[in-house]
């Protein structure tokens, strides 16, 4: 089959077009068509690679799978129309008696720890499996998987959004932050953004942001915002950029109020003032990708129409490397998907 793959990290000179073994179907598997795949900052970091992470080498990236069932089980038949939960359970224990899938040692990502679907075709549990939400093309059903199931969590499960609070979003563009513009907004949260240029800055307004400042247009962006919000400050802050905005969002988080991350784009290493923690009570919560009830509650609101995907663009398998460039630029907004040729 072919495939978007590497044999060792770096660049983006290590990715590799061609072919790789055909795959088998397993048991309790079902062996899946790759229709569209959208790519995740999660694609660049492992290509990149950190210390501990020893992937069976060649890896194919990809965690957002929208296909079609080729081998299938009772449950599934061939034709059918499918989409991937890209979180997968590989073992029982307390945290996933809970419902806490994600925090298992057990827990692992389709594309990273897993080969994935950047690819003609993919093979994943039988239990990842969901019925394409209705009404959409491939693409669009790709595009907000892994991003939406960690916006989810990472709102609603972590941060325990509710109606009336206010929410700032540093970032507009990536998959995540578009998503979590809706997600809070359905959630009836007032939600402001920081966005990087007047297009990102409009677009993250049709998502239903209230109020959105440019970056790009004034460096001293945090004081376009204490105006509007007054001194009670935020009640969450979702900050997945790092080092250039931490500070900020800390200064801005009101009292009691939850500062939630799920990456750093630009920086893991930034400077905290502890004493606006203690004095305001700040809680800082992390959340990563989340469990297979949270996925479920995810294709609720794509079907409902509650939360739209958001696409920037379709790149063939065979130009995929395209994709991993426009992530690393930063110019998107929402998702880039790969369709194989």
């Amino acid at each position: 089959m072919k495939a978007l793959y590497f044999e060792e990290h770096g660049e983006r000179e290590v990715l590799q077009y061609g072919d790789l073994p055909d795959l088998e179907n397993k048991e309790n598997h079902i062996l899946i068509k790759v229709e569209a795949c959208a790519l995740n900052h999660l694609d660049v970091w492992i290509r990149k690679g950190w210390p501990g992470l020893n992937l069976e080498m060649p890896h194919i990236g990809g965690s957002d799978v929208s296909g079609t069932v080729v081998e299938g089980n009772g449950q599934w038949k061939e034709g059918d129309k499918v989409v991937v939960d890209p979180g997968i359970t590989t073992k029982q224990d307390s945290w996933t008696e809970q419902g806490l899938d994600s925090m298992s040692p057990g827990y692992r990502i389709l594309g990273e720890h897993i080969s994935g679907g950047c690819a003609e075709y993919v093979c994943v549990p039988a239990e990842n499996v969901h019925k394409r939400p209705e009404g959409m093309t491939a693409t669009q059903a790709a595009a907000p998987l892994l991003a939406g199931l960690t916006a989810y969590r990472m709102l609603v499960i972590r941060a325990g959004i509710k109606k009336g609070d206010n929410v700032l979003v540093m970032g507009s563009g990536g998959g995540v932050n578009s998503l979590s513009i809706q997600i809070a907004k359905h959630f009836g949260a007032e939600v402001h953004v920081v966005a990087g240029g007047s297009e990102k800055k409009v677009k993250a307004e049709e998502l239903g942001a209230s109020f959105v400042v440019d970056y790009k247009a004034n460096e001293n962006w945090h004081k376009e915002l204490f105006p509007v919000i007054g001194r009670k400050g935020y009640d969450i802050v979702v900050d997945n950029v790092g080092k250039p905005t931490w500070t900020r969002s800390i200064q801005l988080s009101g009292i009691g109020g939850r500062i939630v991350t799920v990456g750093n784009t630009k920086g893991p290493i930034a400077e905290t003032d502890i004493r606006h923690v203690f004095s305001k009570q700040l809680s800082i919560l992390g959340s990563t990708m989340g469990s297979h009830e949270d996925f479920a509650e995810l294709l609720k609101l794509l079907n409902s129409g509650a939360v739209k995907p958001v696409v920037d663009c379709e790149i063939s398998l065979s130009d995929g490397a395209k994709g991993h460039q426009i992530l690393e630029e930063g110019t998107m907004f929402g998702k880039v998907v790969i369709i194989p040729d």
